[in-house]
């Protein structure tokens, strides 16, 4: 259950309760595509790491291990050794980037494995089954992600389908949700919003997957190229047809400014590769600015990557340290520099928090959003 506790303006303070524990809001979801956070962090890890929710990735994971092999393991909480909620996503936004030879029907979608090249096919109820053998806290509905650009008319057409999918997701859960065997019996189920930069088509499918009333509402379809000021202009556009107390999320979005505007726009929940992506190649985020830790002038630098933060990395280890380790090719330069900046996202969500509770959100965005996206 979603609670809205205070806005600050159209920035919304909430806490979701779910079976696996509850999170505060504005979250930042830590991305463990293959249930692992890419540079050696473990679900351990992660509970000094602030980490409120984890997201696995479906298609990942019906791929390798098996999504019958998690089944028979207990389920992903099990398998990972993570106690709090766990978001899914749909395996729809890797159907469409990752997969050969896909094929889109009115039954689902038909691909080739970018692994080895097999035939999958994946539908809505297909998608369902898949995270429900996971045993996922949270959900994502089976839908079409749409490149940016695309022509009206297909657009349209595909939105349309994505609700017929977004229905049929729905009655699958429900009905896998009262099966016996089922790991988590009281699984949640969040629809996206698609319409790539049509205003109109945004509105649209918005208010018609708002009608369903679903455990929460996702923005799908940006952050895939488009400009940052476009993107903020669809959430400007989406927002006031979205359900006010439904938790609401924007899928794989991305740098701290990015999070910082969101949330001014109304937005209560992230995920995005670029923490744990641009530390593995020695790109930190700081409360003064983004650090590239290879440059020269850190070659003899004591201090910590960031004198702000108090993280496992920052308290233990200088930036002469990590630059050497990255120079010598070693694997704990990027565990070292994955885990501060995993840290830093979740002390930002924090941050806002404290922000909104204390209505100076306003004050935090003025002194934070374009600082955060600096480059020292």
């Amino acid at each position: 259950m979603f609670k809205l506790l205070k806005t600050d303006k159209k920035a919304r303070r909430g806490t979701f309760e779910t079976v696996h524990g509850t999170f505060q809001t504005p979250c930042f979801m830590n991305v463990g595509t293959a249930a692992a956070i890419k540079g050696g962090i473990s679900s351990v890890d992660l509970q000094g790491l602030k980490t409120q929710v984890e997201l696995c990735n479906t298609y990942h994971l019906h791929l390798r291990p098996g999504d019958h092999v998690v089944k028979q393991m207990g389920g992903l909480h099990k398998f990972m050794n993570w106690d709090k909620p766990i978001l899914t996503d749909s395996g729809g936004f890797q159907v469409f980037s990752l997969a050969r030879l896909r094929k889109i029907k009115e039954e689902g979608v038909y691909f080739a494995s970018h692994i080895d090249g097999h035939r999958i096919f994946m539908g809505p109820e297909e998608s369902m089954q898949i995270q429900s053998n996971l045993g996922s806290t949270i959900a994502m509905a089976f839908d079409e992600c749409i490149e940016n650009p695309s022509p009206y008319k297909y657009v349209a057409d595909s939105i349309e389908r994505t609700t017929r999918w977004l229905i049929r997701c729905k009655e699958e859960m429900s009905r896998l949700n009262s099966l016996p065997d089922t790991i988590n019996k009281d699984q949640l189920l969040f629809g996206i919003n698609q319409g790539s930069t049509f205003d109109d088509l945004r509105i649209k499918h918005m208010e018609d997957i708002a009608k369903l009333d679903l455990d929460g509402y996702a923005i799908g379809g940006l952050a895939v190229g488009e400009a940052t000021d476009e993107m903020y202009r669809i959430i400007d556009v989406v927002e006031p047809y979205m359900p006010v107390h439904k938790p609401r999320y924007l899928m794989g979005v991305g740098t701290p400014s990015n999070i910082i505007e969101a949330v001014a726009r109304g937005v209560d929940m992230f995920d995005c590769v670029m923490p744990s992506r641009n530390a593995r190649h020695a790109t930190v985020f700081t409360w003064s600015g983004i650090m590239h830790l290879n440059n020269k002038c850190y070659e003899t630098d004591p201090r910590p990557v960031d004198e702000q933060c108090d993280c496992p990395t920052c308290r233990n280890f200088s930036r002469a340290y990590i630059r050497h380790l990255f120079k010598a090719n070693e694997q704990l330069a990027g565990r070292l520099a994955v885990q501060h900046n995993l840290y830093f996202y979740n002390t930002l969500t924090e941050k806002i928090r404290e922000a909104i509770d204390e209505d100076r959100f306003e004050q935090f965005r003025g002194k934070y959003s374009q600082l955060l996206a600096t480059r020292i």
